[in-house]
Parts: C-alpha cells; structure tokens; sequence
C-alpha cells in the first residue's frame, strides 16, 4: 500500500539535496566567474603596460624582443588560467552531482532487483 509519511519524506529530502544543490552551484558558479573577472583584470593591465614600454622602445630588435617576450607569458598565463578554470569547472560539477550518487545507485539496484524478479518470473 501507498504510504503518505515515506513518500513525504522522500519528496523533502529531495527538495533539500535539490536546494542544496543549486546553492553549491551558484557559489560554483561565482567563483568561476570571480577567477574569470580577476583574470581579465589582469590581462589588460599587462597588456597596456606592455604596449607603454613597446612604445618606448628605440630599435625594431628590442621591440621584437620584447613583443616576444609578451606573447609567451601572455601564452603560458592563458594556459595556466584555462587549466584553472577548467579544474574549478570540473569540481562544481563534481559537487553538483554528488548529492545524487546515492539515491540513483540505490535506484539502479532496486531497478535491477525489479528486472530481474520479473524476467524469473516470466521464465
């Protein structure tokens, strides 16, 4: 038979770990997008201090030097920050899906006990 008080309960805890959930993704989310904003800051300020002492350079060699120079931190800087941000990408997913581990593995096994009591059954 039906029963009102386990279904009620059920129906809050999922509504708590959904709740829950959506919180860790939202500050998930705001760091990223924290990191991003930091990242943009200081991107630009390098680039126009790069571009003042370009300005002042004498020779075309020292200008390649230093345009060289530029380029491969500028590189190894957006490779260290996608790295980053793809980690932090990975984690609040991670979170995000957590909650869930436990009520689908139990449902996939009260599922599969299902399958296979009535495939016995039909033999």
């Amino acid at each position: 038979m039906f029963n009102f008080e386990d279904a009620n309960k059920k129906s809050k805890e999922a509504v708590d770990t959904a709740l829950k959930t959506y919180s860790d993704t939202t500050k998930g989310f705001q760091a990223i997008a924290a990191e991003a904003t930091e990242y943009s800051k200081k991107s630009f300020q390098d680039a126009v201090t790069h571009f003042e002492t370009l300005a002042g350079v004498k020779s075309f060699e020292a200008a390649f030097e230093l345009q060289t120079s530029y380029v491969k931190a500028y590189f190894e800087g957006f490779v260290s920050e996608t790295t980053k941000l793809g980690e932090m990408y990975a984690d609040l997913a991670k979170s995000a899906y957590k909650p869930y581990e436990a009520p689908i593995a139990a449902a996939v096994v009260k599922t599969a006990k299902s399958v296979s009591a009535a495939t016995s059954a039909a033999a």
